[in-house]
């Protein structure tokens, strides 16, 4: 039995799914709609949506499209990034982190403008249903949360194409072909700023190569140009400032740095991943910008960090890369170990050269006032600063359960 809803906010792309899932709403909760479009940097144009919507019926007043690219890059990818996160050590989450700051900007415009529920477009097989309802009812417990694909039954691209041209429903044409049937896109893509996927279909097939045409933001590693090129990234509290010395905001850093990455053919991953639903499944990845910083951290962080908060701290990756990855970004846990991550973050602070060419990010330097490298006591000249006698002791030490040990079973 369907609860009774009066107004709900739905994550609203404009796209064949959404634009039926809005109706669908209208005709079976029969409640007034709130779209809400994010503007996450997907390199796509937002404002369409708008006369979607008017299109569909929606209330000007109803209608929210908003530009969120420096909060998403400065309050959700940067902390990630001070926590070096990568899921299964290959996927850079990309679109794991975006799910909570749209799911709390739905929460947001539903206390606003009074909604009682609020919807997403994520099947019921995907990691994204979870990701955003964990978000909705971390924020708002009270919140009735509409997941269309499962409840209805339109659950093929030709029932959906169907249900569109019964309602009045305007069909984009790369939906159709030029007799009006049903096409089916080879893959299935999200993107923003930080990254672009994609699933499905030819990809299904784990030992099918992905197709060239596929990658939509970057040159291939071959194609790539023949002259390296140095970046360097400046770096303050674990988060990146500046770029060949030039201050940028959050947002700026990561869009420049994709245009490196992509030139230079950095960032495609294809992997098999575990979602959280239980099934594994094949991904590939562009994430140009985030490879870079990635690599840049870890530079920077291994001349400021003491060596047993740097191991600890690698010791939460796994663990905090699946909290994001499943979806619990606003779960006590994840705000626990980013705290102990971001005191981490204190003294990391300075320059890295990187060397970019041919898909290859190269650490060539790395300078800071808080550097814990000391030249004069790692050189293999003569110093007069560490007495290499004290080594002895230092080992007989470390190795006395082992030689008690020894003794004791030898006998």
């Amino acid at each position: 039995m369907k609860k009774e809803v009066k107004k709900v906010v739905l994550a609203y792309s404009g796209g064949l799914d959404t634009s039926v899932i809005l109706k669908w709403l209208q005709e079976e909760y029969k409640a007034e709609v709130i779209t809400f479009t994010a503007d996450l940097g997907q390199g796509e144009e937002v404002e369409p949506a708008r006369q979607k919507a008017l299109d569909n019926g929606i209330k000007p007043e109803n209608i929210f499209i908003l530009d969120i690219q420096e909060e998403f890059v400065k309050d959700y990818v940067f902390p990630m990034f001070r926590a070096n996160a990568i899921y299964e050590g290959e996927y850079l989450l990309g679109t794991s982190i975006a799910r909570p700051l749209i799911a709390k900007k739905q929460i947001e415009i539903a206390e606003k403008m009074g909604a009682d529920a609020v919807s997403h477009g994520a099947t019921g097989k995907g990691n994204d249903q979870v990701r955003f309802e964990l978000g909705y009812l971390g924020l708002n417990p009270d919140i009735t949360v509409i997941a269309p694909w499962r409840e209805w039954d339109l659950n093929s691209r030709e029932k959906l194409l169907s249900y569109a041209r019964e309602h009045g429903i305007n069909i984009d044409q790369k939906h159709v072909d030029t007799d009006g049937n049903p096409t089916v896109s080879p893959y299935s893509m999200d993107a923003n700023l930080l990254h672009i996927s994609y699933e499905g279909l030819h990809l299904e097939n784990p030992m099918n190569e992905p197709e060239e045409t596929m990658w939509l933001w970057s040159n291939s590693p071959e194609n790539a140009p023949d002259e390296k090129e140095y970046i360097t990234i400046g770096y303050k509290n674990g988060d990146p400032v500046s770029l060949n010395g030039k201050e940028l905001s959050p947002a700026s850093i990561l869009r420049t740095l994709n245009e490196y990455g992509n030139k230079h053919g950095i960032g495609r991953i294809d992997i098999v991943e575990n979602r959280f639903v239980g099934m594994k499944a094949r991904g590939c990845y562009e994430t140009p910008g985030g490879t870079i910083m990635l690599k840049a951290h870890r530079a920077i962080e291994s001349i400021c960090l003491d060596r047993e908060e740097a191991h600890m701290k690698d010791g939460m990756i796994a663990k905090y890369s699946e909290l994001i990855y499943n979806g619990f970004w606003f779960s006590p846990e994840r705000e626990m170990m980013q705290a102990a991550i971001d005191t981490t973050q204190k003294y990391v602070q300075g320059t890295v050269k990187l060397k970019l060419y041919k898909g290859n990010v190269e650490v060539v330097g790395r300078e800071s006032d808080m550097s814990l490298y000391s030249e004069e006591h790692s050189t293999f000249e003569e110093d007069e600063v560490y007495n290499q006698k004290d080594a002895e002791g230092f080992i007989r030490l470390n190795a006395l359960r082992r030689i008690i040990a020894g003794k004791k079973r030898n006998k």
